[in-house]
């Protein structure tokens, strides 16, 4: 608690909306029409994050989300259903390699810079056809938008997508933000979008945060130059998981069943 209010205190003073929406679960198709790129990364026995196709067959996500495969050193069992409500998803795909942002120290607590650093890419062994679910664009945060939306899995939730149309950005500094949007453990990875452009984009991901009685503060990355990196990393296969020459020897982190959000109760 104590790192994540000075993480709170370092972004600007918050802007409060004058409303939020509630969550609303995408049970029917028609529901999920425009999100089926989200869907639930699953790790087998050892949990889930939510992640989202920014091309036909690359996820992203959080980068502590892949904790557990890098220790491992392999993919196995590592899984993305994509727009996935009650057994069913829009298309299913195996990961083939993975990948954490060169900055993220998976031997630390989320800090700020881990932070701002914790994005992870999975390629999938087969594209996922746009026609079934369209890859989203990840672009900059407007400077004076303070009205974004996410989509997500959770705890209690994680059967089917939930959205919350309306969460406000409560502030941004050092290519960090903060947001009051309702998300917990599970939503690690969960698209933030901004509506500005024709389709929503996504601008962030949930990374960490804290949940009370009266306030949910959620924190992520601005994410444009972040994911640039971690594709280069990929192409040139630093730090690739799963791939021949991974010496997972180098990289000392939890149990790996330790790739649930980084979540607080004050």
């Amino acid at each position: 608690m104590p790192l994540l209010s000075a993480l709170l205190l370092l972004l600007s003073p918050p802007v409060f909306a004058e409303d939020t929406t509630g969550l609303r679960r995408l049970t029917q198709r028609e529901d999920l029409f425009g999100y089926e790129a989200v869907g639930r990364l699953d790790f087998g026995q050892n949990g889930y994050c939510t992640g989202v196709l920014i091309a036909t067959d690359l996820v992203l996500t959080a980068a502590h989300c892949l904790r557990g495969v890098a220790k491992a050193g392999h993919v196995q069992g590592l899984q993305f259903r994509a727009g996935l409500r009650d057994g069913r998803s829009v298309a299913t795909r195996s990961a083939k390699v993975a990948i954490m942002h060169p900055g993220y120290d998976p031997d630390r607590r989320m800090t700020a810079m881990n932070i701002r650093n914790d994005v992870g890419l999975v390629q999938l062994d087969a594209p996922i056809p746009s026609s079934l679910a369209a890859p989203f664009v990840v672009d900059r945060l407007p400077p004076a938008k303070r009205r974004v939306s996410v989509v997500s899995y959770a705890q209690g939730r994680d059967a089917a997508l939930s959205r919350q149309a309306v969460c406000t950005v409560l502030g941004r500094q050092s290519g960090l933000l903060a947001f009051n949007c309702d998300v917990t453990f599970g939503s690690s990875g969960a698209p933030v979008f901004d509506d500005s452009a024709r389709r929503v984009r996504i601008v962030s991901l949930v990374s960490a945060g804290t949940r009370g009685p009266r306030d949910n503060i959620s924190y992520g990355s601005e994410l444009f130059l972040r994911v640039a990196e971690v594709k280069r990393a990929l192409r040139a296969g630093e730090g690739v998981i799963g791939s021949s020459d991974f010496n997972s020897r180098r990289i000392g982190v939890g149990q790996p069943s330790d790739t649930g959000a980084r979540f607080l109760r004050p």
